[in-house]
């Protein structure tokens, strides 16, 4: 009877825990990367890049008491990154479809409930061997948030490809599996969240596939174009996320506090707690994994910062939305069957989603020697192609 109370009252503290960190005062602003464009004007090379902050709130306005823009400089190959690159930044908002120069200073500005506020940011460089020098920009926004939540301090990042307008070569790499099948991995740019996943996949893919292919391509660069990563700096992680994360292994993306805070973020602390204690139960008779099960893909689809390829190394990537939608779309335009997969080099094949179930069994055989790769190979789609 002392036990059912103490699990009784120990149920109540993490429903009541789950509903003050779902209501708790927080800013709904959301910055969204909407397009960019590369011009030549009065001999300048200039750089066009349009975002859109949105306040996500029904009755809040709040405020953006500030904004600076920082850029990262790297070349392609092995992304190493280069100085002494001279620019000018100009800053404009459109509010009520008025442009505003702001010279150099950002004014309070107030962004009120279910609106939107334009910014565009343009680049000037001064370097004739700019485009010779460079092929990605990463652009950095530190923003400040003010409102009935107190100030929120964030950081979002964005990939600019410099080449992105230029007509691409295809590069295939084909390697053989097994005696059935070859998987033929398509060598793409770093992709980024201002790259549309449809169109992305389905130009890098063209001319390529053939009848019968299984198109396959791996969630994190999936998530990553649909804006799902973020840097650690924005999280306000608690006391559940520093304790519930003691409780993996130190390789686990759910081994720190900001890993876990994104997964208390999606489900709750009262159904991690849940699924820990029914997790260790199992494992008590030889039965692992319950963990994951009980807690759905978001639980295994969450990699931690050193997860993925630079620049996403230091933000925190979620699994992807909509996964069944992206492979159908992409099916249908190319004719062949369209799987999202979580792949890893100890042989772990998940197939998160597909435009054709029976699909699963065949990607479960073929993926195990991940031909993908984990590391910086940029063949984030890999054909899957019976042998003739």
């Amino acid at each position: 009877m002392i036990l059912i109370n103490i699990l009784l009252v120990l149920l109540i503290f993490l429903i009541i825990s789950d509903l003050y960190i779902k209501n708790s005062p927080k800013s709904k602003l959301v910055l969204i990367p909407i397009n960019y464009k590369i011009k030549k004007k009065d001999g300048l090379n200039e750089l066009i890049i349009d975002l859109k902050i949105t306040n996500k709130s029904k009755t809040k306005e709040t405020m953006i008491s500030n904004i600076n823009f920082e850029l990262d400089f790297f070349k392609s190959k092995a992304n190493e990154y280069c100085q002494n690159v001279n620019y000018q930044e100009e800053v404009y908002i459109y509010d009520k479809n008025k442009e505003k120069n702001l010279n150099n200073y950002w004014p309070t500005t107030i962004i009120k409930s279910k609106s939107d506020l334009f910014v565009r940011i343009i680049y000037r460089f001064n370097n004739n061997n700019f485009r010779k020098k460079l092929k990605y920009l990463w652009l950095k926004v530190f923003w400040e948030n003010y409102g009935h939540f107190g100030i929120s301090k964030k950081k979002d990042c964005l990939l600019i490809n410099l080449d992105s307008q230029k007509q691409k070569s295809k590069e295939v790499f084909e390697i053989p599996i097994n005696n059935k099948y070859n998987a033929f991995a398509i060598k793409t740019d770093l992709l980024g969240c201002f790259d549309d996943p449809v169109k992305t996949v389905i130009e890098y893919s063209k001319g390529i596939v053939e009848k019968n292919d299984i198109l396959t391509i791996g969630e994190s660069p999936l998530a990553i174009m649909q804006n799902r990563y973020i840097s650690p700096q924005n999280l306000e992680y608690s006391i559940f996320s520093k304790a519930l994360c003691y409780f993996f292994h130190p390789t686990s993306s759910l081994a720190t506090a900001c890993g876990m805070q994104i997964l208390i973020n999606s489900i709750g602390v009262t159904r991690i707690t849940f699924a820990l204690i029914v997790g260790f139960l199992f494992k008590l008779v030889g039965i692992k994994g319950m963990f994951y099960r009980l807690t759905g893909s978001e639980s295994s689809l969450i990699d931690d910062i050193s997860g993925t390829v630079i620049p996403y190394d230091k933000s925190i990537v979620m699994g992807p939305l909509n996964a069944d939608l992206f492979c159908k779309e992409v099916s249908k335009y190319l004719n062949i069957d369209v799987a999202v997969v979580d792949v890893n080099d100890l042989g772990d094949v998940k197939v998160l989603a597909s435009s054709n179930k029976t699909v699963k069994k065949i990607l479960k055989r073929t993926l195990k020697s991940n031909p993908a790769g984990n590391a910086d190979e940029k063949t984030p789609i890999v054909l899957i192609r019976e042998k003739k």
